[in-house]
């Protein structure tokens, strides 16, 4: 991107849980995974590196799509991957290396200053992925390794429509706080016909 010119994009935000009680090695491995997950389901949507930012934030990324993507890919075949893969990685495994994610997700426009994005759009992706309903939800699915959190503009433009691997009928809408807004988000967990 580098440009301060804003350019409406489609914002995800990923967020491991329970990052902070992990050693360093635990910690290298969830980065590792987190960016081997998002990284392999941009492959699977044909999102080639040139057409993405990929940011570090830690115990997650924050990623913004070319304008040309459609979001139809990322809401359906892009998710659709990273359950996989959750699912892959996490079967058989130690309960200590198990990994389970928060997405958060939204458009709008967004500027790179040179250091990162910055704009409405990624504070409402972030706010979305870290917001007490989101850590709620995964909470109540002890099971489900994953809770996708979309907008009401995401949801009533992209998800509402459906199609391949998109499932509107098993999202919920909810009330969620983000940067001292009330904002309505809808819930999916993956592999759940409601979210709890």
């Amino acid at each position: 991107m580098g440009t301060r010119q804003a350019v409406n994009r489609l914002i995800v935000s990923v967020d491991a849980e329970g990052s902070s009680q992990r050693d360093l090695r635990g910690k290298l491995h969830l980065r590792d995974m987190v960016y081997r997950l998002v990284e392999d389901a941009l492959r699977a949507v044909d999102l080639p590196a040139d057409r993405v930012h990929l940011e570090d934030r830690g115990d997650g990324v924050l990623l913004a799509t070319d304008p040309a993507t459609p979001p139809e890919a990322m809401v359906g075949l892009w998710l659709e991957e990273i359950y996989q893969g959750l699912r892959e990685h996490n079967r058989g495994g130690r309960p200590d290396a198990r990994l389970r994610l928060r997405i958060g997700m939204h458009a709008g426009p967004v500027a790179d200053d040179g250091r990162g994005l910055v704009g409405t759009a990624v504070d409402q992706a972030c706010g979305l992925c870290d917001s007490a309903a989101a850590r709620r939800v995964l909470a109540a699915a002890p099971r489900s390794d994953l809770v996708f959190v979309v907008s009401d503009w995401l949801y009533q433009s992209v998800v509402a429509e459906g199609g391949r691997f998109v499932e509107p009928e098993h999202y919920r809408p909810a009330p969620v706080e983000v940067k001292q807004a009330g904002l309505t988000a809808w819930f999916h967990v993956p592999g759940l016909p409601v979210p709890p």
